[in-house]
Formats: C-alpha cells, structure tokens, sequence
C-alpha cells in the first residue's frame, strides 16, 4: 500500500515552533557537556550530531534566518548519514552555539537528545534518548531532572507532526524497534519518560512497559561520579566549570 503523500507545509513548522519552546530542563545542560566537546555542548557541532531536518523545514528556516546552511559531509561516517536520508529530508549545519537563535532552532535541535518512542502496536507512550551520546550527553544520565513542560511540548509537537507527515512516524515506529534490538543485545533496558513526564523502563525483548524509579537509571561514564566527569575533562582538555551548574 502506498505511504500517504506528506502535506505539511513550510507554515506548519512555524505553527511546530510556536508550541515547542520549553527547555529541557531549568538547569544549562550544555555548559556539563561542553568541556567534553570542544567547548560546544554535543548537540551544537556537526562533529558530534549532524541535524537532520525535512526539506520543508528548511524552506522555512531560509525565510527566518542565515543561521543555518545546507550540511557538507567531512568524512565516510558523515558522509553516510547523508547518503542514507530519505528524498524528502536534507542534513544541515549550523554557525555554532555562540550563534544561536532560540526560535530559529530545528525540531529536531528542540527535542535533543530524545525522540518519540513506539511501541509494537505502534502507540507513542513517551519519549526515548538517542543512546549513541549517551558517554557524551549529560542529561541522558539525569533524566528525573527533565521538566514535564518540555515533555508535553515534545508529545504534542511530534503527534501534530504524525499527521502532517506519515513517514516521520514510520521512521519512529523503525527507530523504536531498532532500540529495542540494540537494548536487547546489551542486555539493558530501555529509560523512558512517559507523556506527561514519569519515568518508564521497558523490557527490549518483550516491549513490556513498567513504572521506573530513579535507581533503574544507572548513570553512564563519564557522569556516572564527579571524580570521573573531572578526570574525562581533564584528558579532553576542558575545563570544570568553576560555578557548577546554574539554572539555565
């Protein structure tokens, strides 16, 4: 059967915007992971994550803002990313942190480090983390601090954008299941956070769903002790920040 034609339009990503503010959480995650990274937050240089965004998105963006340009791979891993995207989506780079333009952030820049997570039967019960950055990504290893405004923006963003673009939820239906394989294989569950917030665990092998409590979520190296975040800084050349972690 035919994937249903996509109808969402460059204004549609405007009105996504609008209604998808919300921080992660009140604290400045980026400023723990910067030191890691170059002194960029992992979600804001290409060398960590490429943004993905559908064309149409783009065609919005160009109307709004110079910040953003078409994405040039560097190397195989990139170029591969590149290769692999679907004909209606593009890669795209942008100036940097420092030149950051809040409302003129992607979806998926809004929602990093999660992305909509479903289950078997194809229901969207919560939002997942995108576990390749997880040695990199501080609040993958604190998620209870995560605000639940966030959490409802992200679910109501993503289930408006379902019905826009059928293929933007065929491509989480196949995310989910390629978790739930990856999981499986480490023979770890699977963090969660529920619709309006709560912590979930799910079982890979059976896609079973389970209230988590914060001790399920087991922090992942180099954040897993202050010591350890302090030793991996040193190595990357960081430097701690010397205030700690203010609200954001």
């Amino acid at each position: 059967m035919a994937m249903p034609k996509a109808t969402i339009k460059p204004q549609d990503f405007a009105t996504l915007y609008e209604g998808f503010t919300a921080p992660v959480s009140r604290f400045d995650c980026g400023r723990k992971c910067a030191p890691l990274n170059g002194g960029e937050p992992v979600c804001c240089s290409t060398q960590n994550a490429v943004p993905v965004v559908h064309k149409v998105e783009f065609d919005l963006l160009k109307t709004r803002t110079d910040l953003w340009s078409k994405f040039k791979p560097y190397d195989y891993a990139t170029r591969q990313i590149v290769a692999e995207l679907t004909s209606d989506c593009m890669a795209i780079h942008c100036k940097g942190a420092r030149h950051c333009e809040r409302d003129n952030r992607t979806i998926a820049c809004r929602g990093f480090p999660f992305y909509p997570y479903l289950t078997r039967q194809k229901e969207f019960v919560g939002i997942g983390t995108y576990w390749v950055f997880e040695d990199r990504c501080w609040m993958m290893s604190n998620l209870e601090i995560v605000d639940r405004a966030f959490v409802e923006q992200f679910v109501a963003t993503y289930e408006a954008l379902f019905i826009k673009d059928h293929s933007e939820f065929t491509t989480y239906v196949d995310f989910s299941a390629s978790a739930r394989r990856v999981y499986s294989r480490w023979k770890r569950e699977i963090p969660l956070l529920g619709r309006q917030g709560e912590l979930l665990i799910v079982e890979p092998s059976t896609g079973n769903i389970r209230p988590g409590k914060k001790k399920d979520y087991p922090k992942i190296a180099p954040f897993n002790s202050e010591k350890e975040y302090r030793e991996a800084v040193k190595e990357a050349g960081g430097e701690v920040p010397k205030e700690g972690l203010r609200a954001a």
